[in-house]
């Protein structure tokens, strides 16, 4: 607690008492932080003192206010101890944040510092901790080719995550998808030598159904984020169609996520969503933020390959999950699926004569949503089709949740 009152009152915008201190006060607290990172034990605490000299040293260390700071650092990180190791590296990560332009002069051996501290350690901590401060640093240089110097830590980034999971520590391994989802959306083109490795990774975390859901998540907002980086990486993701197909299958293999929920069927609960997991809703979301970042050209394709597959299995979640993902990849395909509205409609349709009530939902509400995403043409060329089926659905009285649906749309 203490930790954390100094550094408010050190750092406060509103009170910052630090120049007003004499230079031996400063001096004095100075050597008593360090003395106070090497000494002790508890994680937590250290934690909270990284933080403070963190602070400290971001306002002091450009103009030269504490020049044995990083001398300190980089004993601390060379030592035997993985403790100080750890202690040493979260200061690095959150230095880089805060003034990362005063650590550039050290590039070469900040470089030699993370891929030791990343290929050799043995302790998950230090490796985590090493991998944030890799990832802080890579983010604030502004020089493509000073980032190209670190290109060779992307291997053993990787494999910090991989051996986390090898070894069952899924917690472990969940702080590294987090710290590599923020590399994929600050720097994707870092990742781009290596896409096939990096992705081919990722996809195989997100495949495997022996992890725990949230890790298999991370893994796929990974690639989901670097889809996105249009901006910063155009074009990148939609080189590698096999992966592309690879999570389009993942994605809708989650929607089958669903349980025949009693209360759904009744609409006892005013909760259309009833029965429906985290796995489903995390395969909607990113179905939708797929289709609008890669395009038609680009997903239509790989959905035409999937949805004639599910639409004839036997399984009502499959034709559930043929019809929601038709109505969440709509908005991002619209130009390419106007082009073959026919077919599409036809899919939806034929749906209506479903024999299970939440898949002649689903098909009500990808009229919904292909209406707005496919209109007007959609309505103008097919509505003699349409609203037959509507009003038929609208006579469900056994399925009251089916019938509404009808009538609202």
């Amino acid at each position: 607690m203490s930790a954390i009152l100094l550094r408010k009152q050190l750092t406060r915008d509103d009170s910052y008492i630090w120049p007003r201190l004499s230079p031996s006060t400063q001096s004095t607290l100075k050597s008593h932080l360090l003395a106070c990172v090497q000494r002790e034990d508890a994680k937590t605490i250290s934690k909270k003192l990284c933080d403070t000299v963190s602070e400290l040293a971001s306002g002091i260390l450009p103009d030269g206010g504490w020049p044995e700071l990083l001398p300190f650092m980089f004993q601390c990180v060379t030592s035997n101890s993985p403790r100080l190791q750890e202690s040493a590296l979260l200061m690095f990560a959150q230095l880089s944040q805060y003034i990362g332009e005063t650590l550039i002069p050290d590039l070469s051996t900040l470089h030699s510092v993370f891929l030791q501290c990343l290929a050799s350690s043995s302790n998950s901590d230090v490796r985590i901790a090493a991998l944030g401060a890799a990832i802080n640093f890579i983010q604030c240089l502004s020089s493509s080719a000073d980032r190209d110097r670190f290109q060779d830590l992307l291997p053993v980034m990787i494999e910090t995550l991989t051996e986390a999971l090898n070894r069952g520590q899924e917690a472990t391994a969940q702080e590294a998808l987090e710290l590599l989802i923020e590399l994929a959306g600050t720097e994707p083109r870092f990742l781009k030598r290596q896409l096939v490795n990096v992705v081919g990774s990722m996809l195989q975390i997100a495949e495997a159904d022996s992890l725990e859901e949230g890790t298999r998540h991370l893994a796929i907002e990974f690639v989901i984020t670097l889809a996105e980086a249009r901006e910063r990486a155009p074009g990148m993701m939609r080189k590698l169609p096999q992966f592309i197909s690879r999570l389009f299958a993942i994605l809708m293999k989650m929607l089958l996520d669903i349980e025949d929920d009693p209360a759904w069927h009744n609409a006892e609960s005013e909760d259309e969503d009833a029965g429906e997991s985290s796995n489903y809703s995390v395969g909607q979301e990113c179905l939708d933020r797929l289709s609008i970042s890669l395009g038609g050209n680009t997903i239509v394709p790989v959905a035409s390959e999937l949805l004639p597959t599910f639409l004839a299995a036997p399984e009502w979640q499959k034709h559930h999950a043929a019809l929601i993902t038709l109505a969440q990849i709509a908005e991002g395909c619209s130009k390419v699926m106007i082009k073959n509205l026919e077919q599409v409609l036809t899919m939806v349709l034929n749906s209506f004569q479903n024999p299970h009530p939440r898949v002649r939902w689903a098909a009500i509400n990808a009229i919904g949503q292909l209406s707005t995403d496919l209109g007007p043409d959609l309505q103008v060329q097919y509505h003699q089709r349409v609203l037959p089926a509507l009003a038929a659905a609208m006579d469900d009285f056994q399925n009251p949740r089916v019938q509404v649906s009808g009538l609202c749309l």
